[in-house]
């Protein structure tokens, strides 16, 4: 898509870009299209070039650690002193936070919107289920006196902050319930127009990080019992040492049939999407799911726990939704998949792409621009 111009000059904040993933994609959208730089503090810009995304826009305000919470504590403080327009001599009309931990950046740059992909998950939702991840009680207590504080002043933070957006009324919700702040929803962007349908190599796909809350294991688990069919997982992971640990466990608990690449190009990753039979995925509440879509934009049926987002946009036509989601249920699932494909290869083909369709980036970016009067001609100075 080519981006339309302006006279309104714009800024995303973002908590780091040295691993891409769906919300760190979104932003590259969101910059591409608004013409706008990107302030972050890790950057991996070989990654980003790769997706076929410019770097010159993107500024690093400092790096951070790769380990927790050393990581998240200095991308917020970073971001909370920060002031664009005395550091870097720039002035905007707009910025817009698009990343948890960098939103104190909204105490020192007005006017904004925090387009909200979840209130931060492991002070807030995820607390109890990444405190019972941790190896000894002393690592739990201190995490424990970390989520209290992180509590009191992610709080805080959030009342400052001019309007948000969430990305799903999942993620609606948990801003009402932890932040007690009202939001609107915009779905997050899909390039649906990049994907195409192709004949299936008889393999399944699943695109996550290697983490926890994804739960990769109850992928492993089930392909185990169907020797016969073949999973490719691609999944990266940080650097840090609770990604390493959960990726080091997945590697062990991986069958024969199971493949796992940490990091593909846009092109080899829209034709794996393009060649699939289907589509699994297994995060845990997940905030909206925007691998689902571009599973869907390609014509192929997704599997996904009936939880979160996955709610949202996948249907009856488009896969299956499973309740309280176990390893033995997504066997079950998948032979029903493989079933409804025998009889019909091409039922699940423009079901998928017309509610893909829904989620395009055009309508993403027309909601936004409206947001922030985007195309404004009367607008004010930048500040």
């Amino acid at each position: 898509m080519i981006a339309i111009q302006s006279n309104k000059r714009i800024a995303i904040f973002h908590n780091a870009l040295d691993n891409i993933g769906g919300a760190e994609l979104v932003d590259l959208i969101l910059a591409r299209e608004l013409n706008a730089d990107i302030y972050t503090t890790n950057i991996n810009k070989e990654k980003i070039r790769k997706l076929g995304f410019p770097t010159e826009n993107i500024y690093s305000i400092g790096k951070v650690p790769t380990n927790a919470p050393f990581r998240q504590e200095a991308i917020y403080w970073r971001f909370r002193f920060l002031n664009v327009r005395k550091r870097f001599k720039k002035k905007y009309h707009y910025y817009i936070i698009g990343g948890d931990w960098a939103m104190p950046a909204t105490i020192n740059n007005k006017p904004h919107i925090w387009y909200v992909f979840s209130p931060i998950r492991e002070i807030w939702d995820l607390y109890k289920y990444t405190k019972n991840k941790m190896p000894n009680q002393l690592s739990k207590l201190l995490f424990s006196i970390w989520v209290l504080t992180r509590r009191k002043i992610n709080y805080q933070d959030s009342k400052k902050v001019n309007k948000l957006i969430a990305i799903s009324r999942n993620v609606q919700n948990r801003i009402e319930k932890y932040l007690k702040r009202k939001s609107t929803i915009i779905y997050p962007p899909t390039e649906t127009n990049l994907y195409k349908n192709k004949k299936s190599k008889n393999y399944w796909l699943s695109v996550n990080r290697l983490i926890d809350h994804k739960r990769v294991e109850l992928q492993l688990k089930a392909f185990k019992n169907l020797p016969n069919e073949k999973l490719i997982i691609i999944g990266s992971y940080e650097s840090s040492k609770h990604f390493e640990r959960y990726a080091n466990y997945i590697k062990k608990l991986k069958p024969k049939n199971v493949e796992i690449k940490s990091w593909v190009s846009q092109e080899e990753l829209i034709n794996l999407y393009s060649e699939c039979k289907g589509f699994l995925t297994t995060s845990l509440d997940e905030d909206y799911g925007m691998t689902p879509i571009e599973a869907m934009a390609s014509g192929k049926p997704v599997i996904a726990p009936n939880e979160g987002g996955y709610k949202e946009t996948i249907t009856n036509q488009t896969g299956i939704l499973i309740d309280k989601i176990t390893h033995n249920k997504i066997k079950e699932a998948i032979i029903t998949i493989n079933q409804k494909l025998a009889k019909n290869p091409k039922q699940f083909i423009k079901p998928c792409q017309e509610q893909a369709k829904r989620f395009d980036t055009q309508i993403f970016i027309n909601k936004i621009k409206k947001e922030i009067n985007y195309n404004d001609k009367n607008s004010n100075n930048p500040r």
